[in-house]
């Protein structure tokens, strides 16, 4: 007689959460790898500017006044003998700083209005949308400057300008994902039960916009990178000594030629940050978009 032997029981898995996906879906995406390690890296050099500078940004006389790359300088001089590599190092933490800031405060009032626009409807629907058309008239970098212009020169109304310019796309693109979700049968039945409109806008609406959002403010910070660096560019954000990158570039344009590195090096490290912004941006993008779990 044979005992029968059982076998072990198979557990049933418990399915993988949408984020656990979507992180497994970035990781399988080396060019979006790559960008969120040299993105880390900035950030990292730009919270240690005060370590890893070797001089004072603002400091003159540090060397000759347009004094080319060298052991003591990597990045050369300006006409002032400041040494461009402390400058380009603490201009990365100014450009990175006021960019975060304008890309904060543009998607939260956009999911704000978003969300009001789109569960509420009628008529704070149809002002929220057309204060929004109105702001989309306007190309985004013409915009902020009509913006700087009425608030005046500085990098802290230059942040505004460009925060506002860019709050019509995330009202557009949350109030669209509330439209499309407050339709779903659980919503209905939290209305049903009498469940509060903020607790439905926060519990159940909310989640479904936080995605798009988060590719959004990704996009966003490479946009408004490149445009708090143009309004610096024409005097219109931060102001000299300041250094930023965008100032840089308007400081050195005079002696582009015979002192390319003054120019050179802040337009690289503007270039090297949107590019890894925007590769981050698309990888996220790919990873959490629904459509593409299979």
């Amino acid at each position: 007689m044979t005992d029968d032997k059982i076998g072990p029981v198979d557990e049933k898995r418990a399915p993988a959460s949408p984020w656990h996906l979507a992180l497994k879906r970035l990781a399988a995406k080396p060019a979006a790898l790559v960008a969120l390690a040299v993105l880390g890296a900035l950030i990292v050099a730009a919270v240690g500017a005060p370590l890893l500078a070797p001089y004072d940004p603002l400091a003159m006389g540090t060397g000759p006044g347009l004094a080319p790359p060298d052991r003591e300088h990597l990045f050369g001089t300006d006409l002032f003998g400041r040494d461009v590599f402390s400058r380009v190092i603490y201009g990365g933490r100014i450009s990175l700083s006021v960019a975060f800031a304008a890309v904060l405060i543009s998607s939260l009032t956009g999911v704000v209005l978003g969300l009001t626009a789109g569960y509420t409807g009628r008529g704070p629907d149809m002002a929220i949308m057309r204060g929004m058309d109105i702001l989309l008239a306007f190309p985004g970098i013409f915009l902020a400057l009509a913006i700087v212009a009425l608030l005046g020169p500085g990098l802290n109304n230059a942040v505004l300008a460009v925060a506002i310019a860019a709050i019509p796309t995330y009202t557009r693109t949350v109030r669209g994902c509330v439209l499309s979700a407050k339709e779903n049968l659980y919503v209905d039945a939290a209305r049903a039960i009498g469940v509060p409109d903020i607790r439905i806008v926060l519990r159940h609406l909310f989640p479904n916009v936080f995605a798009p959002v988060i590719i959004l403010m990704t996009l966003g910070v490479a946009w408004a990178i490149l445009n708090i660096c143009a309004l610096s560019f024409l005097g219109l954000g931060s102001q000299p000594p300041t250094p930023e990158w965008g100032t840089m570039l308007y400081e050195g344009r005079v002696y582009l030629r015979e002192a390319w590195w003054v120019t050179t090096f802040p337009g690289l490290a503007i270039m090297i940050t949107v590019m890894a912004v925007n590769r981050l941006g698309d990888g996220l993008r790919d990873a959490l978009d629904p459509r593409l779990k299979t």
